[in-house]
């Protein structure tokens, strides 16, 4: 372990995922320990960021995030700016910041990256001052997202759960009127659903939702076209079968900033798989490179 790393921190979510037993919490200590990794755990459902940016303040120079994206995200927000390295074990639902930086999801190899300490710069993304890894989302997808929990709490598998999920929120074929403002231009909409990521995702076959790179430091802004509900349906089958058009089924923008506003009070909109509620304008921007983490 790189001595430069100094104090270790784990931060482990015990919801994460189908949620880890205590004897898990146990394995992962003693996977770090097998590697050389002796790192202070702290096992947290909520408060991650603050316990996060208080192992900062304490000197540790490595901080561990074992969850999903939700706890990465929120690890990643209090280390943002800093020279703090970020390691990642996968323990969530589907851990898609972790994918994107080629960390393999058994937790024994994810922690063989940890050991040998290859760090590398990536961009961090933030709305209204929230921070996020991979994205955020206004219209259709947060509901989705709320509905997709209802249904794992019923016992569906994580697929089942999207699918089903998908297709019930779109029966009500939500729309929400934006002014989208980036780069000097106005584009206003009355669109099913806006994506904002975290660096550019490919939107089309089977390597739909991943990143090529996370150091490309551009907001990528996504609107969805269809029209009317069945437009929308047929949108949803294409996605889930891996063919979707870009050209003809979205509007794309890159940018390092967008605002959007809207005449509603409040906006549901989700951040890396968690829904918060947030008044308009939203206001997206990018931090180039601001996030140290290790990386196969």
């Amino acid at each position: 372990m790189n001595p430069a790393h100094g104090e270790s921190t784990l931060i482990l979510n015990p919801a994460a995922g189908k949620g880890t037993p205590a004897s898990q919490v146990q394995e992962i200590l003693k996977l770090l320990e097998a590697e050389g990794i002796r790192a202070r755990s702290m096992v947290l459902k909520k408060g991650i960021e603050d316990a996060a940016r208080n192992a900062l303040e304490k000197g540790s120079g490595l901080v561990i995030a074992a969850g999903g994206d939700g706890t990465v995200s929120s690890v990643a927000s209090a280390l943002t700016g800093t020279d703090c390295a970020l390691g990642v074990l996968p323990n969530g639902t589907f851990n898609h910041f972790a994918r994107d930086l080629g960390i393999p999801i058994d937790l024994a190899a994810a922690v063989k990256v940890i050991e040998r300490c290859k760090t590398k710069r990536v961009d961090i993304a933030e709305v209204n001052g929230r921070k996020f890894v991979n994205n955020s989302s206004v219209g259709l997808y947060p509901n989705m997202v709320l509905e997709r929990v209802h249904q794992r709490k019923h016992g569906y598998g994580r697929w089942l759960a999207f699918a089903y999920a998908s297709l019930r929120v779109s029966r009500h074929f939500p729309r929400i009127d934006i002014r989208l403002s980036c780069n000097g231009v106005e584009i206003k909409r009355s669109a099913p659903l806006l994506f904002v990521g975290n660096n550019a995702y490919e939107m089309t076959g089977w390597r739909i939702g991943r990143r090529e790179r996370l150091d490309a430091s551009q907001l990528f802004c996504c609107i969805a076209s269809a029209a009317s509900r069945w437009e929308l349906l047929e949108l949803l089958v294409r996605a889930l079968t891996g063919r979707l058009r870009r050209q003809s089924d979205f509007d794309i923008i890159h940018s390092e900033e967008v605002s959007i506003d809207s005449s509603r009070r409040r906006l549901r909109i989700a951040v890396d798989g968690e829904v918060v509620i947030l008044p308009p304008p939203l206001r997206y921007r990018i931090h180039p490179l601001a996030l140290n983490v290790i990386v196969p």
